[in-house]
């Protein structure tokens, strides 16, 4: 805690002490002389200071406009960041704190800020207990308090806030405990959220009965294999059109639903989500009272279903229908024949990936004419495709990838040739082609044959060949997606399309230069992957452009020199990898302005210089860092322990000497058992017709057990320090012994002394340790047993 904060908690424990009493229990009346025109109040504006106090400082402050009235800030609070005054009172109303990178506990002087209506602190990292005195800010209305780290159970004290229109507690995974019967006095709740409380338990869900306002409800992760009648208890919800109850033990529910109960008006539901709950198809006798002709949306995934009923294929009003993961064989004819009713012509998005279709792709599709995407990846689909998929006026999205289906890319070029549709149809062909199990050699013309209006081109994943030139003809306007990846494509890329948003072409044999970038000047730009190919050259100095620019990946090129100056404009990039090239000279300083990466890979060149210590002071973000076999020199700078959220240090096979950083403890993120929410996934806005929203899962090449391995979806499981094969000096220092969540350490090959550390054998989650080629001494420390 620095000094002004040190000051600030004094002054504040003070002036906590005197108005405990009286300040915390103080309603001011509405209107009356305490404020001036809107301006805050003395008292509320230190209940705020008091509660940044309770924040921890870990390096820039996130509220930097909350400050003192010496410092030379705006003293008026309600023009501090994230807070909203009453413009005629001065009374703070609202606190907007999400996504604000915030570590702490909630502070009691909340409860000063008595007419407080709005309170949303989601998506940061507070911790400890849901306070009981959160209860006693009744003039709430909305409380968000999702996506933290708090504990303990949910306090019954929240049912006082009889005022509340949205609760949102979820993904608090470490909540526990019974959801208190109180919560049934919140009558004029709206949205409820209790996702991802998979510690919590309900016995049934009766109190919802008295919540007949809500609208949206989410329950996933929460057992209601106990909760009888579940069903009925929705219908009597008559303005609940958002339901949502995935992984829920609905299964295990032995009597979800009673015909002789009370009879309810039809279900308003518009979204109802049933995934990942083990049902099998005797689900479909309580299913029917929730599927009227309002559903819009329903997901059955990741389910044990036999089939669909007719029933289904009569909801009129039904555009997106979601049937993944299911692991029973069904006819992919009969599936289609059983949603053949209304249900066909306002259907849009039927996305069915990784489950076990048989068949051929029917002629059946021909009915379905709204389909705009239409996903069947991952199945045991074979046969043929039905020319009529093509014959879909809105398709334009198809994925048929990893199927055992033929003749998908004489198909392709059938398609190509077809004329435009005629002013009458609601669109042209300006849809997309996906990957599929196949083997081919695509001729040069292939690239000129498209429509005119082509915007999402997936080939990926097969073992096509052919020459690639052009990929600028025939596309549309607007932003372009291609992906040629992992094939035998090869040639000189001459030309691309300067809307692109993704263009991957990597593991192939492209080569020549990569100039074609320029090109790309519509700032649309979001990924880029050319790694595993032969180009040669060094990157153009035109990336200004890519401002939007999420993901780089260069590695394993021939591409050499010093990285160029408009690098600096990856302000926005998350993943960087630059490794196996040939790059060189020390890296630049304008690297630092790339402030929000995440992953950076840039082993195997040839950079040199001393260890940046901006990487420490300006990188906070980063969670995988890997520098190996380059020419670094120099001591480790102890800035590295400013990486909190690292897991992967990987700085072996260079010139470091000095001491090992003693800091490296602060490295928290490789104290915590267990692995990160996500911190390998990046995710992507293409086109609202996607069932799921894109992502791109990063990987990494890690030294493990003597061997080199790639890791992919289970890179955020991997917490590793590598310091190998350098010429560090001294002892190991003990603190390493602190980071009990790492999994794998080496420090072999440099000139370390003096004993292994005696607690060594605490850090239980290691499976890889290697000590070798040092200069150690004394005993095996009893711990590592």
């Amino acid at each position: 805690m620095n000094l002004v904060l040190f000051i600030l908690f004094v002054v504040g424990f003070g002036w906590l002490k005197t108005t405990t009493s009286t300040s915390f229990n103080h309603q001011p009346v509405e209107g009356g002389g305490e404020a001036s025109s809107g301006k805050c109040l003395d008292e509320e504006r230190r209940a705020l200071l008091y509660f940044k106090a309770y924040i921890n400082q870990i390096h820039n402050d996130p509220l930097p406009t909350w400050t003192t009235k010496e410092e030379k800030a705006t003293n008026d609070c309600c023009k501090w960041q994230g807070v909203t005054c009453n413009e005629q009172t001065g009374h703070v109303t609202s606190l907007d704190l999400n996504y604000m990178v915030i570590k702490g506990k909630i502070s009691p002087s909340l409860l000063n800020l008595s007419y407080l209506e709005r309170l949303d602190i989601s998506h940061n990292s507070f911790h400890g207990a849901i306070p009981m005195f959160i209860g006693s800010l009744t003039k709430l209305r909305y409380l968000d308090l999702s996506n933290n780290s708090f504990y303990g159970t949910i306090p019954r004290s929240i049912g006082t806030l009889s005022e509340l229109r949205h609760l949102d507690l979820s993904k608090n995974f470490l909540l526990n405990g019974t959801i208190p019967p109180e919560i049934r006095n919140l009558t004029n709740l709206k949205v409820l959220s209790l996702r991802s409380l998979n510690n919590c338990t309900v016995e049934n869900l009766d109190w919802l009965y008295h919540m007949s306002q809500l609208e949206e409800l989410e329950m996933d992760g929460i057992s209601l294999g106990k909760a009888d009648n579940w069903v009925n208890v929705i219908l009597s919800l008559q303005k609940l059109s958002f339901l949502s109850l995935d992984e829920c033990d609905l299964s295990m529910a032995m009597h979800p639903y009673s015909n002789s109960s009370a009879n309810y008006s039809s279900s308003s539901i518009v979204s109802l989500g049933l995934g990942n709950n083990n049902l099998n198809s005797s689900m479909f006798h309580w299913l029917f009272p929730l599927t009227t002709n309002r559903l819009e949306i329903l997901d059955l995934s990741r389910n044990k279903l036999h089939g669909i009923p007719k029933y289904l294929g009569n909801l009129c009003s039904l555009t997106a229908f979601y049937f993944e993961n299911n692991i029973v064989p069904i006819k992919l004819s009969d599936f289609l024949n059983n949603l053949s009713g209304c249900t066909s012509i306002t259907l849009q998005e039927l996305s069915a990936l990784r489950s076990q279709f048989t068949g051929s792709l029917p002629d059946d599709i021909q009915k379905f004419s709204s389909l705009g995407l239409l996903t069947l990846s991952d199945n045991k689909l074979n046969g043929t495709i039905s020319h009529k998929v093509w014959l879909l006026p809105n398709l334009e999205i198809l994925d048929v990838s990893s199927n055992s289906l033929s003749d998908f890319l004489k198909l392709l070029q059938v398609r190509a040739s077809f004329p435009k549709m005629d002013s009458n149809t609601k669109k042209s062909y300006s849809s997309s082609h996906c990957q599929t199990g196949i083997s081919d050699t695509i001729p040069v013309e292939f690239w000129n044959m498209w429509p005119s209006q082509l915007k999402y081109l997936n080939l990926s994943s097969n073992n096509i060949t052919g020459k690639v030139t052009d990929l600028l003809s025939n596309f549309d306007s607007g932003p372009t997606i291609i992906d040629l990846s992992s094939n035998n494509f090869y040639g000189v890329i001459l030309n691309v399309f300067s809307s692109l948003s993704w263009l991957d072409l990597s593991n192939n044999k492209f080569h020549g230069g990569i100039s074609f970038l320029c090109q790309i000047v519509d700032g649309t730009l979001s990924f880029l992957d050319l790694s595993y190919n032969s180009f040669r050259g060094q990157i153009p100095d035109c990336l200004w452009h890519f401002k939007n620019l999420k993901v780089l990946n260069l590695q394993h090129n021939n591409l050499y020199g010093s990285l160029p100056t408009s690098i600096k404009y990856l302000i926005n990039t998350e993943v960087l990898n630059l490794s196996n090239t040939k790059f060189s000279g020390e890296l630049p300083l304008f690297l630092r302005e790339c402030t929000k990466v995440t992953i950076l890979q840039l082993g195997s060149n040839k950079f040199s210089g001393h260890m940046p210590i901006w990487i420490g002071e300006k990188l906070s973000r980063l969670y995988t860092l890997i520098l190996k076999s380059n020419n670094f020199s120099g001591t480790i700078p102890v800035q590295l322990c400013q990486l909190i959220n690292l897991q992967i240090l990987d700085l072996s096979i260079n010139n470091l000497y000095g001491a090992i950083p003693s800091c490296l403890n602060k490295l928290s993120m490789m104290i915590q058992d267990g692995h990160s929410r996500d911190q390998n996934v990046h995710y992507f806005n293409w086109f609202t017709t996607f069932s799921d929203q894109p992502k791109y899962v990063d990987h990494a090449s890690i030294v493990w057990q003597g061997s080199v391995r790639e890791f992919y979806s289970t890179l955020d499981m991997v917490k590793s320090i590598d310091l190998s094969n350098n010429n560090l000096t001294g002892q190991i220092p003990y603190e390493l012994t602190l980071l009990y969540g790492l999994i794998a350490l080496n420090l072999s090959n440099n000139a370390l002394v003096g004993e292994i550390p005696l607690k060594i054998g605490q850090m239980k989650d290691l499976l890889h340790l290697d000590l070798s080629r040092n200069h150690l001494s004394g005993h095996l420390p009893s711990s590592m047993s």
